[in-house]
């Protein structure tokens, strides 16, 4: 069964993302490398950031911290069995326990352009994980756009999360839950593409080097076989709510009978 929205499916923000962002990248490998042979070539750039600060993502895309009980029930049962040996010495027992939450290694993949004669890179193609949008990872995403602009890199950015603070700041984009951003290489300016839950996906330019005219990318299709092949409506229930952020009254309406029709 096909995701049965137009566009981004919110279902897909929660635990389900980290393998959503790497078939994306994958799929958009796929879907490109036809139209860039023989002068182009597409990789993934797979490497891993810390995330330093989780917390709030335990119980969407982190287990929760019962889940995290649950796990260590082990070392909670010993430490209990220290508080006891405890208070019968004497000691006073902390008033109050709570989870110590730690770092998460998180793997992200973005998918690099690169010219086959010198293996230089043209076009960085950036998925946007919860990691990207909060402290201290937004401020090291943002030093990382600055650092492919200066080196005359594209850079093509699909935020499809509706949570977390945005790399990009303008007062003139509208308020909508997700963006898809182009920034060519020495231009000074940036094309937005804005989607509601109720837009369809856009066909992209994926710029190279001039001369070369850039390729497209269909996204619609790109999407549609990533949800078919990975089987996606085996893991979502949609009489649920998504994922948090809440929709706006507005969306859960269009939600409710976008959904009725299942």
């Amino acid at each position: 069964m096909p995701s049965p929205f137009p566009g981004m499916d919110p279902y897909l923000e929660g635990y389900l993302w980290p393998d959503v962002h790497n078939a994306i990248a994958t799929k958009m490998r796929q879907l490109l490398t036809p139209a860039l042979r023989p002068k182009y070539t597409a990789r993934l750039n797979i490497y891993v950031v810390e995330d330093t600060s989780p917390e709030g993502d335990i119980g969407i895309l982190y287990p929760d911290v019962e889940i995290m009980r649950t796990q260590y029930r082990s070392e909670i049962d010993m430490l209990q069995k220290m508080a006891i040996s405890a208070a019968e010495r004497g000691v006073t027992p902390a008033a109050m326990t709570i989870p110590m939450v730690l770092p998460v290694e998180v793997q992200l993949t973005s998918v690099e352009i690169r010219d086959t004669a010198q293996n230089q890179l043209v076009t960085s193609i950036e998925i946007l994980s919860p990691v990207n949008k909060r402290e201290p990872g937004l401020q090291a995403y943002r030093a990382k756009r600055q650092r492919l602009y200066q080196a005359g890199v594209h850079l093509l950015e699909f935020d499809l999360l509706r949570r977390g603070t945005r790399p990009i700041t303008n007062a003139t984009l509208p308020n909508v839950p997700y963006f898809i951003t182009l920034t060519r290489a020495h231009t000074g300016k940036t094309d937005v593409w804005p989607l509601r839950l109720q837009d369809t996906w856009p066909i992209l330019p994926v710029p190279l080097r001039q001369p070369d005219d850039d390729v497209t990318l269909d996204v619609a299709k790109m999407f549609r076989e990533v949800y078919d092949e990975a089987a996606y409506d085996l893991s979502v229930n949609y009489h649920q709510e998504p994922p948090p952020p809440a929709p706006s009254e507005e969306e859960k309406v269009w939600i409710r009978q976008l959904l009725a029709e299942l």
